[in-house]
């Protein structure tokens, strides 16, 4: 049989191939490619390459429904994803940003979590029933019922959980309110906390990610919320999303003056200069959303704002601001005394800040105590970095050799100052402070461990700011993470998690360390498992195995046998053990394990050497 010549096979094939795919695309239901013909070539071009080789192109398809959508790929979002792919649902998370993570990736990271092995390897006892009390003593109109449910799953929904998907922690340490040392330190801050949950979700196949688009409109029908419009922030373009349920975790309101001004706490009056510290998107729209829909917003005049506000040198002339302190010194008011329990943190300085002629304060401390002046956030971790942007810009910190002169720069009446800090340093030589009751025999050892004598020049003096940081009253929920209106009924089809939600009004209108975090990685879970029921998604198989590197790899094993022409390996992976670091840190292109390409990739792994070949001078 005579062939077709190759001039003539080749369009054959193209047209075959082309109604294959046509085929296929209409029977799953989407958009069939149109042909078109480009302006330079016609169909009786001259050139020598066939027309439909340059022309074929894949015309705009409809948006696919997905089972779900999670406006906002901060922890909240990323934790309702993950587990919602990991249930069997088709995923779209649509955030404003072209990252993940939102705020919490520069923050501490820091997580409350009763009863874990961390806990345990320190020698600290800790329980359910004990966290349940110092939340509930701490926190001022906490909600009950959501408190319970989280001191009894912190263990299981939080620490279990982000272990398993590769977080570290460093240990754990005291903060005020807690009875016990409860706040877990991830290695890495929240960058640390974050991208293992962000990378489980990209491990996940029914997960995909809409960036750099903010949506605007709830799509509703029959009653029901059954989809989204958003506008692309970089094209101006506008594109509707369907799905079956849509989960709001858009973040809190902090970063919208105009709103923390309308919900200011009546008691207190508002600053005359307060700093903008919360995440850079956390500015309402969540809760405009929801409010559309016929959602309640409960208690938002709970706002955890702090007093540690200092302009941020990266931004000038602008509002925000960084989040600085040190807890080994003092703080003093305009006047140059002191005014306030610092170690009671907002809840303890914030009311009697905002009732000073002047709601600014100074945090003042010495050369011996400077190493303890931290900055949060998860950037700030290098003190180098600290130092020199910050205790050494003079626009931020005075220093002077003796107090007199510092005061002199700082602005206060030295005679104040000097003698506040002879009586406390006094207060300190006899172990109790009977002013303010930060330190003595019946305080927390958290108060009593930060209390050094300021004795030691230079000294320095650093001017605060009331800041902004968190909402702790939002978008009203059950519990099972449904939007209700203000009768209290579900709204079909809308879910809230995380900080919109006032993190599920489990902190009340104060909060301990790690309380913020933690209710996020609770709600966005719980909402997944709801919408997972009211949607009958059944995970599919194999969904519940890790495939971790260790269930094939005994890395242990085989640095236990030396072996010859192996000494890098041994080397590099002698501490990996010893760091506890996941493998997907360096090997990130093995992760989901897929037999066919189950290879390392010299290239990707050249980004690996970084982790241990970084000098630091």
């Amino acid at each position: 049989m005579k062939r077709c010549s190759p001039e003539l096979r080749r369009p054959l094939v193209r047209t075959f191939v082309l109604l294959l795919v046509t085929a296929f695309l209409v029977v799953t239901g989407c958009q069939p490619p149109v042909p078109r013909v480009a302006a330079s070539q016609g169909v009786n071009s001259s050139s020598d390459e066939p027309a439909s080789e340059a022309v074929l192109e894949q015309a705009p398809t409809p948006t696919a429904g997905s089972d779900v959508i999670v406006v906002g790929a901060g922890i909240s979002g990323l934790a309702a994803a993950l587990e919602l792919g990991r249930g069997g649902a088709n995923v779209t998370v649509i955030d404003m940003s072209s990252v993940f993570g939102g705020h919490a990736v520069m923050s501490q990271g820091s997580l409350s979590i009763a009863g874990s092995p961390v806990q345990r390897a320190a020698g600290v006892a800790d329980s359910p029933d004990l966290a349940y009390d110092d939340i509930l003593k701490f926190g001022d109109d906490p909600d009950p019922q959501w408190v319970r449910y989280y001191v009894d799953n912190s263990r299981r929904e939080v620490y279990d959980w982000v272990t398993e998907l590769g977080v570290r922690f460093e240990g754990v340490v005291s903060s005020p309110g807690n009875s016990v040392d409860r706040e877990h330190q991830p290695a890495g801050r929240g960058i640390g906390l974050v991208t293992p949950i962000y990378r489980g979700c990209l491990e996940q196949k029914t997960v995909r990610f809409v960036w750099n688009s903010r949506v605007e409109q709830l799509l509703t029908e029959n009653g029901r919320v059954t989809g989204v419009i958003a506008r692309n922030l970089r094209t101006d373009d506008e594109e509707k999303f369907f799905a079956g349920a849509v989960v709001l975790a858009t973040g809190g309101f902090q970063s919208n003056l105009d709103m923390v001004r309308e919900f200011w706490p009546a008691e207190f009056r508002f600053p005359e200069r307060i700093l903008i510290g919360s995440g850079r998107n956390s500015v309402g729209f969540g809760h405009k959303l929801a409010e559309a829909a016929g959602g309640e917003l409960v208690n938002m005049d709970h706002q955890w704002n702090y007093f540690t506000g200092i302009p941020d040198p990266r931004y000038p002339g602008t509002k925000r601001g960084l989040s600085a302190a040190n807890m080994y010194g003092i703080i003093v008011n305009a006047q140059g005394r002191r005014f306030a329990n610092l170690h009671g943190w907002a809840k303890a300085v914030m009311p009697p800040l905002l009732q000073q002629p002047q709601a600014t304060l100074w945090f003042v401390f010495d050369e011996a105590t400077k190493p303890f002046f931290v900055v949060s956030g998860s950037d700030w971790a290098d003190f180098k970095k600290v130092e020199q942007l910050i205790i050494n810009n003079p626009a931020l910190v005075q220093s002077a050799g003796t107090l007199e002169e510092l005061a002199q720069k700082a602005g206060l009446p030295p005679e104040n100052l000097v003698e506040t800090v002879k009586r406390y340093n006094q207060l300190v030589e006899r172990g109790v402070d009977e002013d303010f009751h930060r330190f003595g025999p019946d305080r927390p050892a958290f108060s009593n461990s930060a209390s050094p004598a300021l004795a030691t020049p230079p000294y320095y003096a650093m001017q605060a700011f009331p800041l902004t940081r968190k909402s702790m009253g939002g978008v009203a929920i059950d519990r099972q993470c449904r939007v209700v209106d203000k009768q209290k009924q579900a709204i079909p089809g809308l879910y809230a998690v995380g900080e919109l939600t006032g993190l599920a009004l489990i902190n009340g209108k104060a909060a301990l360390e790690g309380t913020f975090l933690g209710p996020c990685i609770v709600t966005g879970r719980v909402a997944a498992r709801s919408v997972l029921a009211e949607l009958k998604r059944e995970p599919p198989p194999g969904a519940s195995e890790t495939n971790r590197c260790a269930s094939c790899h005994d890395v242990a094993a085989d640095l236990a046998n030396p072996r010859p022409g192996y000494w890098h390996f041994e080397n590099v992976h002698r501490v990996v053990l010893e760091r506890g670091t996941d493998c997907r840190q360096c090997h990130a292109e093995l992760a989901v394990y897929r037999a066919a390409n189950h290879r390392i990739n010299p290239q990707s792994l050249t980004a690996a050497c970084f982790q241990c070949h970084t000098a630091r001078e």
